[in-house]
């Protein structure tokens, strides 16, 4: 059989093939499921801690690599019984279809005996649930139960930014016995922090100028279709402002963004407008040398997400500090 790349998982085709699924259960809308599987197990959380693995085991029921992250958690168990399928037919799928649909792949791994102490062994497995523990029992319990003809098994780590936040998924996949195979879908969807709240840090400015050469000024706030700079943004501009002082031999572009509502000659203006204010505020109240700054608008030119949905739009209007390189 081919494997299913699209979809994610072709949500249409799986309805018509699986069992029954648990009372007011339903797949996710970004991860669906293998088809001819049954949804036996659901539980959701709209907020709670959650850890994510990306590493093997390096010692006595430890992990060094973690993500620690906050947010709604979906977990969905599948089963599938019978002998036409098998566990690293259903893996496959998932790992394709998560590349498919845009997923970084943080970690992976098939294993045919569960043996060692990579991603997917029953080791990693045993850490990986004890951090992240299920409140409710159920069919998911075959993960933990360690029945001796259970075959092998697998684990996906992947990770997705989207305009609405961060989304984590880790899958784990089981062949519990000759007919019967586990699948357990973990979806984090971490949630944004409210605009303006959270100021960037001189750390985290040259963190970025470093690795990209360009830095999103989170922090800045503006007026509502103005280039009037709001007092919320003073933490965020000081932060620049250092940044700026602690590197006297670089230069840089303050470049400003929009969405693309209304006409590209309002929102090209608007955002060189934006950007000139935030170099005004650094030359005015932090003595930066404006000779060190150059402001741009560049309007909706480079979004980073689709203007088609408000997270979106919101992304899309921002400013950021871009690296001049000297003239040769």
């Amino acid at each position: 059989m081919k494997r299913l790349a699209a979809g994610l998982l072709l949500i249409a085709l799986s309805s018509m093939l699986h069992g029954a699924d648990i009372e007011g259960a339903s797949d996710h809308p970004m991860v669906s499921r293998y088809p001819g599987m049954e949804l036996s197990w659901q539980e959701i959380e709209n907020y709670r801690p959650f850890r994510i693995p990306f590493g093997p085991v390096v010692g006595y029921r430890t992990i060094a690599d973690w993500i620690d992250t906050e947010g709604r958690v979906t977990r969905n168990y599948y089963s599938y019984q019978g002998t036409e399928r098998g566990y690293t037919e259903v893996y496959k799928n998932y790992l394709d279809a998560l590349e498919s649909a845009g997923f970084e792949i943080l970690a992976e791994n098939l294993s045919t005996d569960r043996k060692g102490a990579a991603v997917g062994t029953s080791q990693w497995s045993l850490v990986y649930f004890a951090a992240n523990p299920w409140n409710k029992r159920g069919a998911v319990d075959a993960f933990t139960h360690g029945v001796s003809s259970q075959g092998g098994a697998g684990a996906i780590v992947a990770r997705k930014d989207r305009a609405a936040g961060k989304a984590y998924v880790v899958i784990n996949v089981e062949q519990d016995s000759a007919d019967k195979i586990g699948v357990l879908v973990d979806i984090v969807e971490v949630e944004t922090a409210e605009t303006g709240l959270i100021a960037i840090n001189p750390e985290a400015i040259g963190k970025g100028i470093a690795e990209y050469g360009r830095v999103v000024l989170t922090g800045l706030v503006f007026d509502f279709d103005q280039a009037s700079i709001r007092p919320e943004s003073e933490e965020t501009l000081a932060a620049i402002a250092k940044y700026l002082e602690a590197n006297p031999a670089k230069s840089f572009y303050v470049v400003g963004h929009t969405d693309s509502k209304g006409t590209f000659s309002y929102n090209q203006k608007l955002s060189a407008d934006r950007a000139l204010s935030v170099i005004d505020a650094l030359v005015g109240r932090f003595s930066v040398d404006r000779k060190r700054v150059e402001a741009h608008g560049v309007g909706p030119l480079s979004p980073v997400f689709a203007n088609s949905s408000d997270a979106g739009r919101e992304q899309n209007r921002r400013v950021e500090l871009v690296e001049r390189q000297a003239e040769q």
